[in-house]
């Protein structure tokens, strides 16, 4: 049996110590419960006549129910389809028909959207309205504890919508053995214990989640903090004493923006996970130096489940880590590889750019209906390319320079907007910034910047242009500035350039709307 919710079984011996903390409701799962309440929602899944294979999606906030509805549909067999609470209905209908799903958990609140956006499928999937009292009362007279269904390492049991950087969303197939093998990795990895205490920020829906499965499966407790505030942040990380705390790039750059002393609330953190983007070596480096917190800074995709196959910098990799660029060596059973962009049949020799591959147990089957779109990154040798560009250096430990399709060039030359990024986040106008690649008539592409000025701070065009050309090549310098209150972000994180270029580029080649 490879279910990959079977450690529910083996950590249930835990009792009553706490699994799940969730203090925005006041809410404590034992490991007990979580197993119970896990066994119960499987067995109504198989009473509704869900059975294997069917994709089952899940409209919820990021709170113990979302957790719980994953392991239930994966326990009984079925395919869960995370949806993010955020989306609207033409989303979630997209991914309801693209999934073909024969049901969705919602909440009575989320029905209100999930609803309608079924209102045109058929056959008319089940809607599982959790929280209500019909609810509760189905919930409490079951009393099978479903045992898992017999599952092998290739079924699947999560469709993974990528975050529609390029376009049309895609459904990441993710198996069992994927699943598997992901956990495996980020145990190794975090060198989780059963005494550790996870501060969990990600959102349900996104792949994220996985650290906080981890840590499950370690028989560590996790404390879920819905939706990141700064001040709930700090003060959980104080009060449960977590020892592994999520992170990503804006968390770390705000509590760089905190009072002194709040070092001390984090004084019970061994490491602090990143990723998502770019990790601004500046900011990285000020954060190590101040709080004394080695961060894991992760690299993966929805396609791999994070680090499930990828790579990451551990804490004993800071000794060599002063540049503080590196997403650092692979993890668990990674290969990776440098491709030629133009033919991934040509692997690159020593520290030259290009195309990143990684091969591994956690590379997804491929996208869901999408032949054309599997066929052109997902190859029958088990290698995945991933549409970032990167480098390995001498020591064996990669960095990112950009994504593939974000890479700007203008009259042959190459730019990368990250690096372009990184050299002007150290600006002190700057709060943040996007590089992205508008049309040129001449040039085939120039550079442009979205900027976002920090509270107070004052600047033009010009000052930009002349602070670039002092530490650039001319080439790489933007052309045009465009001043903005915030970026475009999946989950807050994330950059969207795609959403600058069509708001921002025109299509006839005269560079900007404006």
């Amino acid at each position: 049996m490879s279910n990959c919710t079977a450690f529910l079984d083996v950590n249930k011996r835990l009792g009553d110590k706490n699994a799940l903390i969730f203090p925005s409701d006041n809410i404590s799962i034992s490991y007990a419960e979580l197993y119970k309440s896990v066994c119960r929602r499987a067995s109504l899944l198989k009473q509704s006549g869900i059975s294997k294979g069917d994709r089952v999606c899940i409209y919820l906030p990021s709170t113990p129910e979302y957790l719980i509805s994953y392991f239930a549909i994966w326990r009984a067999g079925a395919v869960a389809v995370p949806l993010n609470i955020v989306l609207c209905e033409s989303e979630i209908n997209y991914m309801m028909k693209n999934s073909g799903a024969s049901a969705i958990i919602t909440n009575e609140n989320g029905q209100k959207t999930a609803g309608p956006a079924c209102s045109d499928i058929n056959p008319k999937p089940v809607i599982f309205v959790t929280g209500n009292k019909e609810w509760e009362d189905k919930i409490s007279n079951i009393s099978d504890l479903a045992n898992p269904v017999n599952c092998s390492f290739d079924d699947l049991c999560q469709l993974q919508y990528t975050s529609g950087t390029t376009g049309k969303q895609k459904g990441a197939m993710l198996t069992h053995g994927n699943w598997m093998a992901a956990i495996d990795s980020e145990c190794s990895l975090l060198n989780y214990k059963s005494s550790d205490v996870y501060l969990g920020i990600y959102p349900m829906a996104h792949v994220g989640v996985s650290w906080g499965i981890s840590s499950l499966k370690a028989g560590a407790t996790w404390v879920i903090l819905e939706q990141f505030e700064i001040d709930k942040y700090i003060e959980y990380a104080d009060s449960y004493k977590a020892t592994v705390v999520a992170g990503m790039p804006p968390v770390i750059h705000s509590l760089l923006k905190t009072e002194t002393g709040t070092e001390k609330k984090f004084e019970s953190a061994r490491e602090m996970i990143s990723g998502g983007g770019p990790l601004h070596p500046s900011i990285w480096k000020e954060f190590y130096s101040r709080f004394k917190i080695p961060v894991v800074n992760a690299y993966g995709l929805s396609e791999t489940i994070v680090v499930g196959t990828g790579t990451a910098i551990r804490p004993e990799d800071y000794q060599s880590a002063d540049e503080f660029k590196s997403v650092g060596s692979p993890v668990g059973y990674t290969e990776m590889k440098i491709v030629d962009t133009n033919d991934h049949t040509i692997e690159l020799a020593g520290t030259d750019v290009g195309e990143i591959a990684l091969r591994g147990p956690a590379v997804a089957k491929g996208y869901w209906g999408m032949k054309e779109e599997t066929e052109q990154v997902f190859f029958p040798d088990g290698w995945f390319l991933t549409g970032d560009i990167g480098f390995i250096d001498e020591n064996g430990m990669l960095s990112i320079t950009d994504r593939k399709k974000d890479m700007i060039v203008m009259s042959g030359w190459k730019i990368y907007p990250t690096e372009v990024e990184k050299t002007y986040i150290s600006h002190p106008g700057i709060e943040d910034i996007a590089i992205f690649g508008c049309p040129d008539i001449h040039r085939g592409e120039v550079p442009v910047a979205a900027v976002v000025l920090a509270n107070g701070m004052e600047t033009n065009e010009n000052e930009l242009i002349k602070f670039g050309k002092e530490r650039l090549a001319k080439y790489k310098v933007p052309r045009h500035y465009i001043f903005l209150d915030n970026l475009p972000r999946v989950h807050g994180w994330k950059l969207l350039r795609r959403e600058l270029r069509e708001k921002y580029c025109s299509e006839n080649n005269s560079t900007l709307i404006l």
